[in-house]
């Protein structure tokens, strides 16, 4: 028999490709826990220690520690957190000055606006109250950084503060304040007369500006066309938007008083340092 012939290898059949596997989705970052605590500048404004600017100039010079260990900017702690300051941060402190100014009519408490010039360029040597019984020597340094602590309008006259202290800003204005301002007002009755006794005590209580109700306010008669205000606020042009809505004209209003220290004697246009012993509260 002639010989079988060998049989053909099987042909393989290559096996199906595997599925691709979808890629995993990118796991979303967990987020941080907000940060616990409060800010240590703020802190420190909160406690009366500095303001604001102070405390981070101070941290960031080294003169702060929070518990022990020294402070960063930034910077959380727990609200009763041991704040220690350096003595230089207090030296630096006692040397900012506070300026009490008669402002005359015509000036603006704060930049210069419709070629009227701001009330700071009275601030000149020459200018300064002879009876001024502080120990402080004028130098230009202390003009940087000095601001008005409050308003006058241009048409007002009397106490009006400059100060490098954050804490002597922060204590007179602002819609926290609470130290009395008080002021001489001459005023003459739209209706003829005097104000009736009803619109007065509505200019102690009762009146309301931009829809926020006013706080109580001390009015009462200096003379026969003067009225003595005394308020706890500061709202722009308020005394003269008060005035306008019981039928008065302003025709002269003068700040004499804020807090303990009063104008005095100071003469319209001349100035004087806050002594070291004085306090507005």
């Amino acid at each position: 028999m002639p010989p079988r012939a060998p049989r053909p290898a099987p042909v393989r059949k290559p096996a199906p490709a595997a599925a691709a596997t979808p890629p995993t989705p990118p796991t979303a970052p967990t987020p941080a826990p907000p940060p616990e605590g409060t800010r240590v500048s703020k802190l420190m404004t909160d406690r009366g220690l500095a303001s604001r600017r102070e405390a981070d100039e101070w941290i960031a010079a080294g003169w702060v520690r929070v518990d022990g260990g020294m402070a960063v900017l930034g910077q959380r702690a727990r609200p009763d957190a041991v704040i220690e300051v350096d003595a230089q941060a207090r030296q630096q402190q006692a040397r900012q000055v506070t300026i009490l100014l008669h402002k005359p009519i015509g000036y603006v408490s704060g930049q210069a606006e419709d070629g009227h010039e701001p009330a700071v360029v009275l601030l000149r040597p020459e200018n300064r109250w002879s009876g001024d019984r502080s120990r402080a020597r004028f130098n230009a340094a202390q003009l940087r950084g000095l601001a008005p602590a409050g308003r006058l309008d241009i048409d007002s006259t009397g106490l009006l503060v400059f100060t490098q202290d954050g804490r002597v800003a922060k204590l007179l204005i602002g819609d926290e304040t609470r130290v009395e301002k008080e002021y001489l007002v001459r005023v003459a009755h739209r209706g003829g007369g005097r104000l009736p006794d009803e619109q007065l005590e509505r200019l102690r209580h009762g009146l309301v500006l931009d829809g926020v109700p006013l706080r109580p306010a001390r009015v009462s008669w200096q003379n026969e066309d003067q009225l003595r205000v005394v308020l706890r606020e500061g709202r722009k042009r308020q005394i003269r938007r008060m005035c306008d809505l019981v039928g008065l004209d302003v025709l002269a209003l003068k700040r004499v008083r804020i807090g303990s220290i009063a104008l005095g004697p100071l003469p319209p246009g001349q100035w004087r340092y806050l002594d070291e012993h004085e306090r507005f509260v």
